[in-house]
């Protein structure tokens, strides 16, 4: 989120720090640690995005069966 408000694609209301302690304060947000076998998935996805970043967040929310919200049409 850090980089992407950086580069300008991704505007934030509040600097990232307050954002993200306000929504774990609230309990709309959960952080979690990135773990070898989040890594390890990463091989079991197919080659369709290059970005190492969104590949590890694909890669976890496929791990945590969670579901995964996004605007890319790729993941």
């Amino acid at each position: 989120m850090q980089i992407k408000n950086q580069l300008g694609k991704l505007p934030l209301r509040l600097p990232l720090v307050d954002l993200i302690e306000e929504q774990v304060s609230r309990g709309s947000l959960e952080i979690w640690p990135i773990q070898l076998p989040h890594i390890y998935e990463l091989s079991s996805l197919p080659a369709l995005h290059r970005d190492p970043f969104d590949r590890l967040i694909v890669a976890t929310a496929k791990l945590e069966k969670v579901k995964l919200v996004s605007a890319d049409p790729l993941v």
